[in-house]
């Protein structure tokens, strides 16, 4: 069964099991079966992983199946986070699939893919990939072919430990107290390996892989799921804490002070550091990522690309630019050496060594980059998105610069108002950044206002 909600502007995502299943074992059959007739994979080796969900096998499993049917053959490593699958794509020089929900609720499982070498896929491929596997689904897959693909099974969680330690200097650090918070998810999987041979003391939580996240939910996105890492740098005196997603892709930062270090502020700090390492190279952003980080960038002599909120639209910008490094407000890192694609392990890692090299905490390391104040993203539930945001334009129009490059986004000289329509929700996503509090309170409050009803357009 595959039913047509699963099917994201990224990646698929959806519902395994239950009265409400949004897709099973046989849709993952006719996805696999799909996916390598759209990439003319008979003949030809892919590579996959899975995250700790408990559907994560039998999905993967007859995903495989239904590849091998197609005649391509099949290279799986088993468990691994997303970043780890896109290190054996980029590795073993093959194109990848990764089955995770990210931080949807235990539930939700879904698929990743990728290009050889880590590179995106295009919405057009998943559009065609719905169209096909969903046909497949309902009429019945063609016969397997007369060459069958094989699977086999290789460990690459030690090279992709090493490799990350690689690409950043961390020799001589001093001697760091470090939370990580793998909220039940895949970073209990992956810290081992990465963390282990570096000077860095690890005070654990959650490290245990279930995909009943019986502790809290896997979205550091959500305050709530940050609380208890905030607690224990406090109880340990820890340096910080590192607090990762469900398939540990992105990463948050908590500092010493049981404080949320911004990802724009971390975008920041790792731009500069990068901008020293290799002069006049390129960083990408998108459109909702703090005005700082294009001051930090400017004043370390790089240039600057501004890309649409999203990996997909990230990651081609990155290879068309040949960008070091770029970062989301959600917490994706990316990094040219690592294919371009986005890994919050290899984000942690630069936070250790910078603050490792220095003699001052995280909270004064970071200071320099926090020159704004943010609102955090503010969801509220609106059937018709675009007259929405047509409404708060027209409100605006004569108070600050109205442009529609990714959603509606509302510019003052030293405020800025944003209006994203959810990709996969009937939600509206604001974003409001100031030079100071009483600024950003007075847009975000009237923006919801309008938005909620309470207001006048």
């Amino acid at each position: 069964m595959l039913t047509t909600p699963i099917f994201k502007a990224n990646d698929i995502r959806g519902i395994v099991g239950g009265p409400d299943a949004e897709w099973d074992a046989a849709g993952a059959r006719a996805l696999g079966r799909a996916y390598v007739e759209l990439f003319d994979l008979a003949g030809k080796t892919f590579v996959m992983s899975r995250d700790m969900r408990t559907s994560g096998p039998e999905q993967s499993k007859a995903f495989a199946t239904g590849a091998t049917e197609g005649g391509a053959s099949v290279i799986d490593v088993g468990l691994a986070s997303t970043d780890g699958l896109w290190f054996a794509s980029g590795h073993l020089g093959l194109p990848g699939v990764q089955f995770t929900a990210s931080h949807n609720p235990a539930r939700y499982n879904g698929a990743k893919f990728c290009k050889v070498g880590a590179q995106p896929v295009t919405s057009d491929f998943l559009v065609a990939l719905r169209t096909l596997a969903m046909t497949y689904d309902a009429e019945g897959l063609p016969a397997p072919v007369a060459e069958l693909g094989t699977i086999t099974t290789q460990d690459i969680l030690p090279e992709y430990g090493s490799y990350l330690r690689s690409l950043v200097n961390l020799d001589g650090i001093r001697r760091l107290k470090v939370v990580v918070d793998a909220g039940n998810g895949m970073a209990g999987h992956t810290v081992p390996s990465v963390l282990g041979p570096l000077n860095v003391e690890v005070i654990g939580l959650f490290l245990e892989l279930d995909g009943t996240f019986p502790n809290h939910q896997p979205n550091p996105l959500a305050p709530e799921n940050l609380v208890d890492a905030q607690k224990a740098v406090i109880e340990h005196g820890a340096d910080l804490a590192l607090v990762f997603d469900g398939d540990a892709d992105r990463c948050f930062v908590i500092n010493e002070r049981g404080e949320v270090v911004a990802p724009s502020t971390v975008t920041a700090l790792i731009a500069a550091a990068e901008l020293q390492r290799e002069p006049g190279s390129t960083i990408v952003i998108n459109t909702i990522t703090s005005r700082s980080v294009a001051e930090v960038v400017a004043e370390n002599g790089g240039k600057l690309v501004t890309s649409k909120v999203g990996h997909t639209y990230v990651k081609a910008l990155m290879a068309k630019y040949g960008a070091i490094f770029g970062g989301e407000h959600s917490a994706h890192y990316y990094f040219r050496d690592f294919w371009g694609a986005d890994t919050g392990m290899l984000a942690g890692l630069h936070v250790l060594g910078l603050l490792g090299h220095g003699d001052v905490p995280l909270s004064q390391l970071a200071l320099q980059y926090e020159r704004y104040v943010a609102s955090g993203e503010i969801n509220t539930h609106v059937e018709d998105q675009q007259a929405m945001m047509e409404k708060v334009a027209a409100a605006y129009a004569d108070r600050g610069t109205v442009s529609w490059e990714d959603g509606l986004i509302v510019r003052g000289e030293h405020w800025w108002v944003s209006l994203r329509s959810s990709n996969t929700e009937p939600l509206l996503r604001l974003n409001v950044e100031a030079a100071d509090e009483a600024t950003m309170v007075a847009w975000r409050d009237e923006t919801l206002a309008l938005v909620r009803g309470e207001g006048k357009a």
